[in-house]
């Protein structure tokens, strides 16, 4: 999977990135071929700003009707995850009454609990009542944390989930653009081998595993973090993320590395860098204004795709650093057969997926001016 998905992204980065580095390339060290234009500098000048604000106009305009199409798009995706999740969550063993009830219960007393959860009812009945619920934006009730609204349970947990992949997406740049950096302009020597070594070595890591190394490490040995919880203020709340933070991070480095090197390597070969380099521009700002950035459009394609993973990843992050965000609440709620919780944060993780994929397409217009929104 790494193997076809690194193959794939050295295609991209040869049809895209290669034309785009040399228009960035010219735009950025000037192009000698246009000095020679005769007309008057008043008129250019307004010309282009005339030009430059209908052009950006209209790509605003451009931008806004895919997002709105988009968004309509998604009602059929968040339809199917919620016949899904419903369907699934049936086939689940285990009665929820029971489960409340423990094993001591009578079978008078379950089915009492059955018929006053509306579990006794056909599964028709029961999805109809949930999609209508759904309508008018009612998530349920739970059946753990009785007659409680789906959306209170879950509430508190949307912050830090979402704090949680800020903070690993953060961490996953930080780390990839220095070392993907040091492996391009030092192709096939001692760093570009052990930057290559560590995307393999990331590749086969269990993300939990590492989480329960670096909390022994950094929290019990050093004590430089929590081993657990989220704390109280901001910065106990940042300081909390770190690790947990880091770790989820590290599930997607090593693809993320791979992707730019090879798309930095292609830029590296361009002509406006050697232009660039004859100029005498500092090598580390050839390396990341000029090269970095042209190298960004298949990376940061990739980039988005794995955010959307770290979405789904923090599940497990989350229960090994005791953080009560989405993904533990799902977990409790799995175990507590709480159909409704598990149904809703499904249903978040699915809107959060769409958002994210959404965004990444337009900064990639963004970045890419030859791409078209359609």
């Amino acid at each position: 999977m790494a193997i076809a998905l690194h193959a794939g992204v050295h295609q991209v980065s040869r049809t895209v990135g290669g034309p785009l580095a040399e228009l960035a390339g010219r735009a950025e060290l000037g192009d000698e071929g246009s000095k020679g234009a005769p007309a008057s500098p008043a008129v250019a000048v307004g010309d282009r700003g005339t030009a430059g604000a209908f052009v950006a106009g209209m790509r605003s305009s451009t931008g806004l009707r895919y997002a709105v199409r988009r968004t309509l798009l998604s009602i059929p995706v968040l339809f199917g995850v919620v016949v899904v999740t419903f369907l699934l969550l049936r086939l689940i063993p285990g009665d929820p009454a029971r489960t409340l009830l423990s094993i001591h219960a009578t079978d008078a007393q379950v089915a009492a609990l059955r018929h006053q959860l509306g579990l006794d009812q056909p599964i028709w009945r029961q999805f109809w009542h949930y999609l209508d619920g759904l309508l008018h934006g009612n998530l349920g009730t739970s059946i753990y944390y009785t007659k409680t609204p789906v959306a209170s349970v879950l509430a508190p947990g949307i912050p830090l989930t979402a704090a949680l992949v800020l903070v690993a997406t953060i961490f996953a740049v930080v780390i990839t653009v220095p070392l993907a950096a040091l492996a391009a302009t030092r192709q096939e020597r001692a760093a570009d081998h052990a930057v290559r070594l560590f995307s393999v070595v990331g590749l086969g890591m269990p993300s939990f595993w590492l989480g329960v190394i670096l909390s022994i490490w950094f929290s019990l040995d050093l004590h430089w973090f929590p081993v657990g919880g989220y704390g109280t203020g901001f910065w106990q709340h940042l300081r909390s993320l770190i690790l947990p933070g880091f770790c989820a991070a590290f599930a997607i480095v090593p693809v993320l590395i791979r992707s730019l090197r090879v798309g930095m390597l292609e830029v590296l070969g361009a002509d406006f860098v050697a232009t660039a380099r004859a100029k005498g521009l500092r090598s580390s700002r050839v390396t990341f204004v000029h090269v970095a950035r042209n190298a960004l459009i298949p990376t940061v394609n990739l980039l988005g795709i794995n955010i959307a993973y770290l979405i789904g990843g923090t599940v497990v992050i989350e229960r090994v650093f005791g953080l009560n965000g989405l993904g533990n609440a799902m977990l409790n709620a799995i175990d507590a057969r709480d159909f409704p919780v598990v149904q809703g944060v499904t249903l978040l993780y699915a809107l959060g997926v769409i958002i994210v994929i959404l965004l990444t397409d337009l900064v990639t217009a963004r970045l890419d001016p030859r791409v078209r929104l359609k």
